[in-house]
């Protein structure tokens, strides 16, 4: 009879443990996350719906450029970007891919470009205050950017390299006075960083002085400043998600990938540097011209301060 009590008693905890397990959910996590679910026993859980996920980008302090245009490459600024979802002129270059939560910039030759520039460019253009130019900030005031994203597609060339495309950037500006006293057409200074998709591979030029004993007023001029030999970093990226951030503050840059690997400028350079006014680009910016070439970079997200 005690034998016949303890097997009933087994099978009722048995039972019991089988229709709890049944019970436990499951959530679906968002395709390739960069950050991992701090318990390995369950899946994250997810405030997004069910089947589709969106990137998690602020874009009011944001202007995007399109390599489209009459003339100059159309322009959508705050507050018309917060509604690029439905905007028919940004549909073909700047839109949602709601299976893996990302935004998607997409690029190719043949339309509008910049000034001073042949290359076409779908990319984001920091405003601090929405739908202006004038308001940026110095190497002194400091701003960090910070963004996981992707490059899954690139054309390639006639060798079958492939094609490159400058993925953030951190470009200068004259102030108004800096543009009437040495003359310039407009208020255009040379970008500090560059950062590019390069086989693979992160690559980042920034620039230097031609010469160090150039004036307060001589710095000012865009032929003042050449391109260094530039930096890749050893991890290879690929096709897959990677995060990048760019630390500047009064005389130093930093660039880190993947939270890991880090590239620090905090020379002469830099401190000459201070003199101009800079905001953040980021997005795709293809460095071909060639008629099949094409470029398609991911933002799952962008965060920027000062």
């Amino acid at each position: 009879m005690k034998k016949n009590n303890t097997t009933f008693t087994f099978l009722i905890f048995s039972l019991l443990f089988l229709f709890g397990t049944s019970c436990e959910k499951t959530y679906e996590t968002r395709p390739q996350s960069s950050s991992p679910s701090s318990n390995t026993n369950e899946q994250q859980v997810l405030v997004e719906g069910v089947d589709y996920f969106l990137p998690h980008i602020d874009l009011n302090n944001w202007k995007v450029t399109l390599p489209i245009g009459s003339g100059s490459p159309t322009e959508v600024k705050p507050p018309a970007i917060l509604n690029y979802a439905t905007n028919s002129v940004l549909k073909d270059f700047m839109y949602n891919d709601s299976t893996d939560g990302s935004l998607v910039f997409y690029t190719y030759p043949g339309g509008a470009t910049t000034t001073n520039s042949s290359y076409p460019r779908t990319e984001l253009r920091e405003q601090m205050i929405p739908g202006s130019n004038n308001t940026n900030w110095t190497f002194a005031q400091g701003g960090r950017m910070k963004g996981t994203l992707s490059v899954p597609e690139m054309s390639k060339d006639a060798g079958g390299n492939f094609h490159r495309s400058i993925i953030m950037q951190i470009h200068g500006r004259l102030t108004d006075a800096q543009k009437s006293q040495i003359g310039a057409s407009d208020n255009n200074a040379p970008p500090i960083l560059k950062i590019y998709w390069y086989k693979g591979k992160i690559r980042v030029k920034t620039k230097v002085l031609n010469d160090l004993n150039a004036s307060n007023t001589e710095i000012l001029e865009t032929s003042a400043w050449g391109d260094d030999d530039g930096f890749n970093f050893s991890e290879e990226v690929g096709h897959d998600q990677f995060t990048l951030e760019i630390i500047a503050s009064e005389g130093r840059m930093e660039v880190i990938l993947n939270d890991s690997e880090s590239k620090v400028y905090d020379d002469i350079h830099m401190q000459k540097w201070g003199v101009f006014e800079n905001y953040f680009k980021a997005g795709n910016y293809l460095s071909s011209t060639e008629e099949n070439a094409f470029a398609k970079v991911k933002y799952y997200d962008l965060e920027v301060s000062h």
